[in-house]
């Protein structure tokens, strides 16, 4: 029985997800065809199609993927919690590959990874201006993330950590 969670399944799923990655780092999403996918994978395209439509679902459902694996990490924040940072960078150390993905596919855009206590800044701001703080932090964010995974994660995630702190002291 091909059910959601089988064993089965989730290995095809997960084959499929790291021919993408791979075939996206050598080409752009509209040159990547299903017949890559499975070709690389060596499964059936009906073993595809079984999981996706085509392969914008499949880039749709991998940044959904992403996305929930990043938020997860602040499942359970609050304001006293001094290693939110040291996570985030930890994960997308451990996670490089799949994040330089993330943008190359330019989900940044319009898809911004979500990691903000808006309820700290409202305090912090007296809620004046909050938009305009909260999209300055998520466009910062976002450019040092994709500076450091530019540049090979030279410096480590407690080093980035730093970086973020210093650049939020005294808040």
């Amino acid at each position: 029985m091909n059910t959601k969670n089988n064993k089965r399944r989730r290995e095809s799923v997960e084959k499929i997800e790291k021919a993408f990655v791979e075939l996206l780092q050598e080409r752009e999403l509209k040159d990547i065809t299903v017949s890559d996918i499975c070709k690389k994978t060596q499964l059936n395209r009906s073993t595809f199609y079984a999981n996706f439509l085509d392969i914008y679902d499949l880039a749709d459902k991998f940044r959904e993927k992403l996305e929930n694996d990043f938020a997860n990490i602040f499942a359970n924040y609050d304001n006293k919690d001094k290693n939110g940072a040291l996570r985030m960078f930890t994960q997308i150390y451990e996670n490089q590959l799949f994040y330089k993905t993330y943008f190359k596919l330019q989900y940044d855009e319009s898809h911004i990874i979500q990691v903000y206590d808006t309820s700290r800044a409202k305090n912090d701001f007296n809620d004046q201006y909050i938009k305009y703080h909260i999209e300055f932090f998520r466009n910062g964010l976002n450019a040092i993330i994709k500076m450091w995974l530019n540049s090979g994660c030279k410096e480590s995630p407690q080093e980035m950590a730093e970086v973020l702190k210093q650049e939020y002291k005294g808040r």
